[in-house]
C-alpha cells in the first residue's frame, strides 16, 4: 500500500552558491531562463576576497535579486563573505562541507564546486548552520579568547613547576597551592637572590606555616642563575596572562548587559555560575527559536546519542558525536559541580552512575542542564525550580520496583508470593 506524502519544497528561483579560498572565491549563480519554461540561466565567475571585490560580488548579487547564498564552513575564510553578505540584506547559509561532499568519480575543481554547492542549494537539501547575530558573536569571542588565555595561564604555571622540579626545590609537595599569596613571595625571594632554606620556609604564611620544617626541606635545592632567569621570565609572564583575563572579564561584563536578565536565570542553575552562563549564551544565544525543542538543542550540541540502524537492527555504541567543544566544556564542567549537590542534578548523577558509570552519568546531566537551559531562554518568565534529591523516589512507580525485585528472586531459584504488610 502506497501512503500520501507531502513535499512542500520547491525551486529557489534565484540562488548563489560561493566556493572559499583563502585568496578566491568562485560564485555559481542560477536564474530562471528569460525565454521562460524550466530551462535555467547559469554564470559562474571568480572574485579576490578583497573587501572591495567582495563588495561587488554583494552589489551584483542584490541587482539580480538572489534569494539565498550558501557556501561551505571552510576554516574561518567563509566570515569575510557572509558578515559583508549579510550587511548588504542577503540571506547567506553556512552549511557543513559533509551536507555537500562532491559525489565520487567526478572532477574536482573549484568552479565545479561552486557549481555542485549551487545545484543542491537550489532544490532546498541543505540545512543552514547556526551562525548567531552580531552581538553573541562579539561576546562569543570574548569568552572563547578568554577560555584560551586560562589555557595558556595553566600551561605557563605547569612550566614553572617543571622548573623548580629541575632545580630540586620541592614547593608543590608541601603546598597545594604554590601560586598562592605564600608561595609567590617564596618564588619572588628565589628569584631576587635568597639561598637560605630557614629564611624561605619563614615567609610561609596563615596555615602553611604549620608546614615550616617540611619547607626547609623542600627548598633544599640547587637553584642558580640559570633558573632565576626563567623563574622571573614565566612569573611575569602569569602576571601579564591575569592581567589580561580581567580585562577581557571587564568587556564580557559590558557585552553581557543585554543579556544581564537571561545570564542570571542560567546562574540559578546547580553547577552553571556566572562564567558559564556567559559561555553558555555566548554558544547558543538567547533566540531559541533556532532550536524548536529541546530536542534541536541537545542533538546540535552533541549530547544525544547518535541514530545508526540497518536491517532491524541499531549500530554503533550509541556515542554522541563532537560538537561545539567550548559549550561541551562548560556544559561539563556545571555536570560536575552539580553531581555534588544535594540537588535533583545530583541525585540524578548519582543514579545514573551506578548504573552506567561516571563518563555517561556526566553527559546525561549535562543534557538536562542542557533541557533547563532551553525552557529559561524560551520563556522569559521561566525561573529554575529544583526538583529536590528525591524526586526519583516519591514518582517512582511501585508496580514496576515489585515485578523487578520479583524477577531478580525467581532468577535465583525462589517462589515468591507477595502479601501487603498488615
Amino acid at each position: 500500500m502506497f501512503a500520501q506524502s507531502e513535499d512542500d519544497e520547491q525551486i529557489i528561483q534565484r540562488v548563489a552558491a560561493l566556493d572559499i579560498g583563502k585568496a578566491e572565491v568562485v560564485c555559481c549563480v542560477r536564474l530562471p531562463s528569460p525565454a521562460g519554461g524550466k530551462r535555467r540561466v547559469q554564470e559562474v565567475t571568480t572574485h579576490s576576497t578583497m573587501t572591495r571585490s567582495l563588495t561587488e560580488l554583494a552589489n551584483r548579487l542584490v541587482e539580480l535579486g538572489i534569494e539565498r547564498v550558501v557556501m561551505e564552513a571552510t576554516s574561518d575564510y567563509w566570515r569575510p563573505p557572509f558578515y559583508l553578505l549579510e550587511a548588504h540584506g542577503l540571506e547567506p547559509w553556512l552549511v557543513n562541507a559533509k551536507d555537500v561532499k562532491h559525489l565520487p568519480g567526478r572532477p574536482k575543481t573549484d568552479v565545479l564546486d561552486a557549481v555542485w554547492l549551487c545545484r543542491v542549494a537550489e532544490r532546498q537539501m541543505l540545512r543552514p548552520s547556526f551562525v548567531p547575530p552580531r552581538p553573541i558573536r562579539r561576546l562569543r569571542d570574548l569568552t572563547r579568547y578568554r577560555i584560551d588565555l586560562v589555557g595558556s595561564r595553566g600551561a605557563e604555571k605547569n612550566r614553572v613547576e617543571k622548573l623548580l622540579e629541575d632545580a630540586c626545590i620541592k614547593l608543590s609537595v608541601v603546598a597545594s597551592d604554590i601560586f598562592g599569596v605564600s608561595g609567590r613571595e617564596m618564588m619572588a625571594a628565589l628569584i631576587a637572590g635568597e639561598q637560605d632554606p630557614r629564611v624561605l620556609a619563614q615567609m610561609a604564611r596563615s596555615s602553611m606555616r604549620r608546614k615550616i620544617p617540611a619547607l626547609e626541606d623542600a627548598f633544599t635545592g640547587h637553584f642558580d642563575e640559570h633558573h632565576r632567569f626563567l623563574l622571573a621570565r614565566m612569573l611575569s609572564r602569569i602576571d601579564q596572562i591575569n592581567a589580561d583575563i580581567a580585562a577581557v572579564d571587564e568587556q564580557i561584563g559590558e557585552h553581557l548587559v543585554p543579556f544581564g536578565d537571561a545570564a542570571a536565570r542560567l546562574d540559578e542553575i546547580p553547577g552553571v555560575g556566572a562564567t558559564a552562563a556567559a559561555i553558555i549564551i555566548a554558544e547558543i544565544g538567547v533566540d531559541m527559536t533556532r532550536f524548536p525543542t529541546p530536542g534541536h538543542l541537545t542533538s546540535w550540541a552533541k549530547f544525544a546519542p547518535g541514530v545508526k540502524s540497518s536491517a532491524g537492527k541499531t549500530m554503533g555504541n550509541g556515542a554522541t558525536g563532537h560538537g561545539n567543544r567550548y559549550l561541551a566544556r562548560a556544559l561539563g564542567e556545571a555536570a560536575i559541580s552539580a553531581s555534588k549537590t544535594n540537588t535533583f542534578l545530583g541525585a540524578r548523577y548519582r543514579r545514573l552512575a551506578r548504573r552506567r558509570g561516571r563518563k555517561k552519568a556526566l553527559v546525561a546531566v549535562g543534557r538536562s542542564i542542557l533541557v533547563i537551559i532551553w525552557h529559561l531562554l524560551n520563556d522569559t518568565d521561566a525561573r529554575y525550580i529544583d526538583l529536590g534529591p528525591d524526586h526519583h523516589d516519591r514518582h517512582v512507580n511501585t508496580e514496576t520496583v515489585k515485578r523487578v525485585h520479583v524477577r531478580q528472586l525467581e532468577a535465583l531459584g525462589y517462589h515468591v508470593t507477595l502479601q501487603p504488610a498488615a
